[in-house]
């Protein structure tokens, strides 16, 4: 799914630009910080798919109610 969204953010992105940014994070931040860099990135990920996965559940038990609450009405 995320493969099919970063065209549109990013236009084609091909394998030399990706080597490229990598390249570019290496020099950056150093071998030793990127496996501490990449453990925040999953966390944040983690956490914000949790948080959409909330929302998510919220959304359907308001969906739910309100069909409980028209199936009454009738």
């Amino acid at each position: 799914m995320i493969m099919s969204i970063l065209p549109l953010i990013f236009g084609s992105l091909g394998w030399p630009e990706i080597v490229l940014i990598a390249l570019v994070i290496l020099i950056f931040f150093g071998a030793k910080r990127i496996p501490e860099l990449m453990k925040s990135l999953g966390k944040g990920v983690k956490s914000f798919k949790q948080g959409v996965n909330e929302i998510d559940e919220q959304i359907n038990q308001v969906d739910s109610d309100l069909k409980k609450e028209d199936g009454e009405k009738k």
